[in-house]
């Protein structure tokens, strides 16, 4: 666990759900962070704050031997309830995924007792490998949704953290961290001078382009702002359309990760989407000018496609992503306006343009 910081109390619960919620899907809120960040801090907070919702807690963090067994509990009328999990690399992605999977699914024969599902990962584990369960099992998918991934900075360490070199290939992790964040929740701020800030929220912005940005003591924050964002289904498609403004591409202080958005106007082909997605996420053959090839964390998107009526939102995590058709229409006899952004290194935003107008014609 995070220094200084205990374990995080279990959440009392003493009645069931309705019937109604207990048919609904539970949303997962993803908390992740470098070490020391304050997670776990986050955790303790949310657990402890007056929000009227049931939560259970899925801790993943290192541990000593055999001590990395980490549980899902959940607690009723003061009966525990635990299914115990050994995770020899105290992580729930890369090769214990499948266990973790199996550990949710054996939670959900729970479904009633909880409305909620914090998933706190490792220091140093890769949350869009957690993210991707969600789109690999079709039948969790069918119990849960990811609502959103939640990043905590440390505000008097991260520039070290994010600066930090890597050998060559590898992505250092707090960026990564920052690259697939929803919301992030610049840290101790009290513990920084106001230069350092600065420096933080610029870094911050050059990786993710379209994060939210939050600063924090202790961790304290208004629930409203990292609870229920809904940023990975259909119905965030108007606020992502205020997101998905096209600027310049800011380069991250070393260069690593980067954002890239654009806007074009017309209607793609669904299948020359695909390709195109295809290519750039699972062939990996898309190169910018200087022969590397363009390696996404993070897409998002809101595309008009042919023969549908209603606006689509595409989300991708790493070599996985999905289309999704919204609830909005898009209005008659106007342009209709693509928006796209990517999150991730080697990126050339001129040939990932042409590339999407390409989508356009047959």
């Amino acid at each position: 666990m995070e220094e200084d910081e205990d374990c995080p109390e279990l959440v009392p619960i003493t009645d069931r759900l309705p019937t109604s919620q207990q048919d609904s899907k539970i949303p997962v809120t993803i908390i992740t962070g470098y070490l020391g960040a304050g997670k776990t801090t986050l955790l303790n907070y949310i657990l402890t704050e007056q929000h009227n919702k049931r939560i259970a807690v899925i801790v993943n963090e290192f541990g000593e031997g055999s001590a990395v067994e980490k549980s899902l509990a959940i607690s009723q009328a003061g009966e525990l309830y635990e299914e115990w999990l050994e995770l020899r690399n105290g992580c729930l992605c890369c090769s214990v995924k499948d266990n973790g999977l199996k550990a949710i699914e054996s939670l959900m024969q729970k479904k009633g007792k909880f409305d909620y599902i914090l998933l706190e990962t490792t220091g140093l584990a890769d949350p869009g490998a957690v993210a991707s369960m969600f789109w690999v099992d079709a039948e969790l998918g069918s119990d849960i949704y990811l609502d959103g991934i939640v990043s905590v900075v440390d505000a008097k360490y991260a520039l070290q953290h994010l600066t930090e070199e890597k050998p060559e290939g590898l992505i250092n992790e707090a960026a990564r961290q920052v690259a697939l964040a929803d919301v992030i929740l610049i840290n101790k701020t009290d513990l920084a001078t106001e230069q350092e800030l600065d420096i933080v929220r610029s870094s911050v912005r050059s990786i993710n382009g379209i994060v939210k940005i939050l600063e924090t003591r202790r961790s304290r924050v208004d629930l409203v702002e990292i609870l229920d964002l809904h940023a990975f289904d259909s119905s965030c498609g108007r606020s992502l359309q205020d997101k998905l403004i096209t600027g310049p591409t800011r380069p991250h202080l070393d260069k690593s990760i980067v954002t890239v958005t654009f806007e074009a106007v017309g209607s793609v082909i669904e299948e020359n989407l695909n390709l195109f997605i295809q290519n750039l996420l699972w062939e990996k053959n898309v190169k910018n000018r200087s022969g590397n090839s363009m390696e996404i964390i993070r897409l998002k998107g809101l595309v008009s496609i042919i023969d549908k009526s209603q606006q689509v939102i595409v989300q991708g995590v790493h070599e996985l992503y999905e289309l999704e058709e919204t609830k909005v229409s898009w209005e008659d006899n106007t342009e209709r306006l693509n928006r796209m952004v990517f999150i991730g290194r080697h990126l050339d935003k001129d040939i990932l343009k042409q590339l999407f107008l390409s989508a356009m014609t047959v």
